[in-house]
């Protein structure tokens, strides 16, 4: 391997670790009475005032020299689907499902964007695909029926939301992998605009909610989704550097950030044990979808 590929894996392997230990205080902050609205917006308002602090103070004037209408529409697209859309559906999941559950079939997201990188990007499918895709739905059917995650409880339609997340996710990081291949903005730049653009969206959609009234809930569950921001704000800022490099291909980068789940089932058995069930069947279908994954993207 060369040092570039070993910096990617390195680079890749920081959000999983992180996205696999925000579910814990997201499942906290949704228990302490939080919405999933408010936990995108305040999740979304702490990274991008931090990275646009860290713009001011690295480059000054001179930030975003080399910005085009075009990436800045494909930044702002990832922003809306993966930042806004995204966000919201993640949040839901771990309220619906449970940390652990959610996060185990977010892993499922190397399906949707190898699918889209192939297209988009004429990124190669490996000859084993189609046994990936059948470890990974294996995966799906076996945390479908693992009676594992909320201990209050779920119905198997409650499977769609973090389906979509992963769906949503997918597509947003195909977006920001063919806008830093396009562009000389730096990953701090380049998440910044991504985050901002998602930020408007979500400010928009609170204000016609109700504004003010949509946001009241209790300071604990804020406390909670501000810790998952500034997880997210590293992990964001380490995923777009690996998307940057010449060998942060799609099929690289997503199957190391679907690992995810493996921490969250840790984490969430140790901090969450008054809130789900860590089964053997969500440890063993968190193992399939993630070797699926995997196999998928080989």
């Amino acid at each position: 391997m060369t040092s570039s590929v070993h910096e990617v894996i390195v680079l890749a392997l920081v959000p999983a670790i992180l996205w696999g230990f925000t579910p814990v205080f997201d499942k906290r902050g949704m228990n302490a009475g939080g919405s999933a609205l408010q936990a995108s917006l305040v999740v979304v308002i702490v990274d991008s005032t931090l990275y646009w602090l860290a713009i001011a103070v690295l480059y000054g004037r001179s930030a975003f020299a080399g910005l085009t209408p075009e990436i800045l529409l494909i930044f702002a697209f990832a922003g809306v689907v993966g930042t806004a859309l995204g966000r919201v559906t993640i949040f839901v999941g771990v309220d619906k499902v449970g940390a652990s559950l959610n996060n185990a079939i977010l892993s499922s997201r190397p399906l949707f964007a190898t699918v889209i990188a192939l297209g988009w990007l004429g990124e190669p499918l490996g000859p084993i695909t189609g046994a990936g895709i059948a470890v990974l739905v294996a995966g799906l059917a076996l945390l479908a029926v693992s009676k594992g995650g909320d201990l209050d409880g779920w119905e198997p339609r409650d499977l769609c939301w973090p389906i979509a997340a992963a769906a949503t996710f997918a597509i947003a990081n195909v977006s920001r992998r063919y806008g830093m291949l396009q562009t000389p903005l730096s990953a701090l730049e380049a998440v910044a605009l991504n985050e901002t653009a998602g930020l408007i969206v979500l400010v928009a959609y609170v204000l016609a909610r109700g504004g003010r009234d949509a946001l009241e809930r209790p300071r604990a569950s804020y406390r909670y989704f501000a810790g998952s921001g500034l997880l997210t704000t590293a992990a964001m800022l380490s995923l777009m550097a690996a998307l940057g490099l010449e060998s942060g291909r799609i099929a690289i980068v997503d199957p190391l950030v679907a690992t995810a789940p493996l921490f969250t089932l840790l984490f969430a058995a140790i901090l969450l044990r008054d809130l789900e069930r860590v089964t053997k069947g969500v440890v063993g279908g968190a193992v399939l979808i993630v070797s699926g994954a995997i196999l998928i993207t080989s």
